[in-house]
């Protein structure tokens, strides 16, 4: 990876009790089963929570019956050259600003909205994030791009009123075989290139999982679009 600065940047959101889950999920729980300040030998803990968790991938098996799942994630997809884009809409991200973006088949897009720095200052849920519409996912789904990445818990909003006259956010980028990173902190980062690593657990046959996702800023003048 050339002319990379030597800081990478950690956009996951901390795994915590009592923090932020999609409405009906499972609340995550991260129990100390043993502990060596209570006399055990060792220190061992338990998890239990959604794999739509915090910061994750969701794999088309999330809406595609017939999709690939995360385990099925090729490396490559997930590992390379990506661009983080600022949305200036406080609503949605919609298919006109995006259209001056210049975006390009191959490219893995990361969008950064006032969600970084707004929802995840509280552990309640924040119905009115910016979300990615119905056609801008259409669009960028043309435009030949192989990940999205969002920084809330959706690529799309269940306050959408596109979602009851069209198919859904995740159905458009999931179905035409996209991968998706939800949940991310973008708020440390700023426009431009990034060299990005994003690997899920290797779940076997399930629809998403937790990722850890980090991002190492790139000379923008250096930097060359993954095909």
């Amino acid at each position: 990876m050339p002319n990379a600065t030597a800081n990478w940047i950690d956009v996951t959101i901390p795994l915590k009790n009592g923090m932020v889950v999609w409405p009906n999920d499972i609340k995550v729980e991260i129990e100390r089963r043993h502990s060596i300040e209570r006399g055990d030998m060792a220190n061992n803990s338990a998890i239990h929570f959604g794999v739509h968790t915090g910061t994750h991938m969701d794999a088309p098996l999330h809406f595609i019956a017939t999709g690939k799942s995360i385990d099925q994630l090729p490396f490559d997809t997930a590992i390379g050259l990506a661009r983080v884009i600022e949305i200036n809409d406080k609503v949605s991200i919609k298919t006109e600003e995006l259209k001056r973006h210049n975006i390009k088949q191959g490219e893995r897009i990361l969008f950064k909205t006032v969600n970084s720095h707004r929802c995840w200052e509280t552990d309640d849920f924040v119905k009115d994030f910016v979300y990615i519409t119905g056609k801008a996912a259409q669009f960028l789904v043309d435009a030949g791009v192989i990940l999205i990445g969002v920084d809330y818990l959706s690529v799309g909003s269940p306050l959408d009123p596109e979602r009851a006259k069209s198919l859904d956010t995740h159905q458009i980028l999931l179905g035409a075989g996209l991968w998706l990173i939800e949940g991310m902190n973008l708020s440390s980062t700023s426009p431009g290139n990034y060299n990005l690593i994003c690997l899920p657990l290797r779940l076997m046959d399930t629809e998403g999982s937790p990722a850890r996702v980090i991002l190492q800023p790139i000379a923008t003048k250096r930097a060359k679009h993954v095909t």
